[in-house]
């Protein structure tokens, strides 16, 4: 993979944003939710080589270099009733820019990440998370106009110390692409994604996103879902983006607006 500097400004008509790159800063999202409060409009993304508070889902720390990672964040402004499922489009965005590229064996993870799974792990072995998207609001948002920074890590190289929780995109694309190619092809496909949220909402994405979900129909356990923990079988997502569980004894399915997903310990499949 070249070490070549990323693009400066993106001339692209399928995704028309305004780029800036930074060698290093705290945390893209920080920047740019400071920028928005200010009145920056949409369409802006920083892309940062390093990261030194890189921040992810949950209060986590996310790790940023630029030999091994692809670091950035999207300025966006969208009607409050839009923003549902945010996150979760996004990821479908990085997964159809991959795939673009020829990356395979890509599946997705509510509410936030981008997972590669081989048809040959062991069966016990659970995915490796390739990607993590964090969406935060600035603050002073109106009735029809709220910012959002969508913040994207991508893992080009395994990241040390994690191999039984993550992956690389070099395991999945055995040539890795320049990185500017990469964060044009994942901008593309992330206009696409927010001008459909715009005109449709999450509902007009939801199908598609449940047929790539690893965990659709399978026996998974929720954890700090408002309790300890909550165990039942996930039937996707409503049209908001909220994840639903089929629960033993209960009718229907409840919903869950937050919480960590994994699956039982069994890792057994239920048939839809």
């Amino acid at each position: 993979m070249d070490s070549a500097p990323l693009c400066a400004t993106l001339v692209n008509a399928d995704a028309p944003f305004r780029i800036e790159r930074v060698a290093s800063c705290d945390s893209t999202n920080a920047r740019l939710l400071s920028r928005a409060a200010a009145g920056e409009p949409s369409a802006l993304v920083l892309v940062a080589e390093r990261q030194t508070a890189g921040r992810g889902r949950r209060g986590r720390v996310w790790e940023s270099t630029p030999e091994g990672s692809l670091t950035f964040s999207i300025l966006w402004r969208l009607a409050p009733e839009k923003l549902g499922g945010l996150s979760l489009a996004l990821g479908l965005a990085l997964l159809y820019a991959l795939e673009k590229l020829g990356a395979q064996h890509l599946t997705l993870k509510w509410p936030n990440d981008l997972l590669y799974a081989p048809p040959d792990a062991a069966s016990d072995k659970l995915p490796g998370k390739l990607a993590g998207i964090l969406v935060e609001l600035a603050p002073g948002g109106g009735k029809t106009d709220m910012a959002v920074v969508i913040g994207i890590g991508l893992n080009l190289f395994l990241p040390h110390g994690l191999s039984n929780r993550a992956a690389g995109l070099v395991d999945c694309l055995p040539v890795l692409p320049s990185r500017s190619q990469l964060l044009t092809e994942i901008l593309v496909e992330a206009h696409r994604m927010l001008v459909t949220l715009e005109k449709h909402g999450f509902a007009a994405l939801r199908a598609a996103w449940q047929e790539r979900h690893f965990y659709q129909n399978r026996a998974v356990l929720l954890q700090d879902a408002g309790q300890a923990e909550v165990e039942g079988i996930c039937r996707g997502v409503d049209d908001t983006g909220t994840l639903l569980l089929e629960m033993a004894g209960q009718p229907g399915t409840s919903r869950f607006f937050a919480g960590e997903l994994s699956l039982r310990p069994k890792l057994e499949d239920v048939a839809s």
